[in-house]
């Protein structure tokens, strides 16, 4: 089994930063809020972002092999 790393929460608190009244927000409300975020990040920046960052901290890519057409 492939081990996977967590890359952020989201809290009550974050949204009280942007002026939001969280007092009655239920947690149902902030996992589905959680799912919305993850989606969008997917979806938007992810896969961009995980490759500047990957090569930026020099980890190496798989070499390609050659398919030997051309």
């Amino acid at each position: 089994m492939k081990k996977s790393f967590v890359i952020t929460e989201v809290s009550r608190e974050d949204l009280e930063e942007l002026g939001f009244d969280t007092s009655e927000v239920s947690d149902e409300t902030m996992e589905r809020l959680a799912s919305k975020l993850a989606d969008d990040y997917c979806e938007q920046l992810f896969w961009t972002s995980l490759d500047i960052i990957a090569e930026y901290m020099k980890i190496p890519k798989k070499a390609q092999r050659d398919s030997g057409m051309g």
